[in-house]
């Protein structure tokens, strides 16, 4: 069950990098991908994390309003 559920959550994670166009925008380069997503781990690391995590909230929510994910 444990593995479903990994699963899952895994195949949603790569459906909103997906959703934030940063297949396209990258041209499918997965090490800039990582590289996105390791600098945004060091921003949350960073005394700027309470104010990122707002933005980005934010700009999540719209996103989501403007074109939900379907299931």
């Amino acid at each position: 069950m444990k593995r479903r559920e990994r699963t899952r959550q895994l195949i949603e994670l790569g459906g909103l990098v997906a959703k934030a166009d940063l297949i396209e925008l990258t041209g499918d380069d997965r090490g800039v991908i990582l590289g996105l997503l390791v600098e945004a781990a060091a921003t949350l690391r960073s005394e700027a994390r309470e104010r990122q995590l707002t933005l980005w909230r934010r700009r999540g929510k719209r996103a989501f309003e403007a074109a939900p994910i379907e299931a």
